[in-house]
């Protein structure tokens, strides 16, 4: 994987394992990401490919089919920083 941060144009590249446990849709078919505010309600009502996760603290995930094609649905929590308590 390179990240995005490295990237001039803010992409990052995702190569699997062939006994990588991610469907063989996220595995052969680039996909786009869009974080989202509400990732339940993001994904209702659509063909999920992936259930909600969450792979690091404080980011929930979720993947989707639209028209033959991943997409991805980042939900991040709230920041702390700059909250009055």
């Amino acid at each position: 994987m390179s990240g995005f941060e490295t990237s001039a144009f803010g992409v990052e590249w995702m190569r699997f394992d062939p006994d990588s446990p991610v469907p063989d849709l996220v595995k052969a078919v680039p996909h786009v990401a869009f974080a989202v505010d509400d990732l339940d309600a993001a994904i209702a009502d659509h063909d999920v490919l992936i259930q909600p996760n969450s792979p690091s603290p404080g980011v929930r995930v979720a993947f989707i089919v639209e028209n033959g094609a991943p997409i991805e649905f980042l939900e991040f929590a709230p920041s702390e920083v700059g909250r009055n308590s």
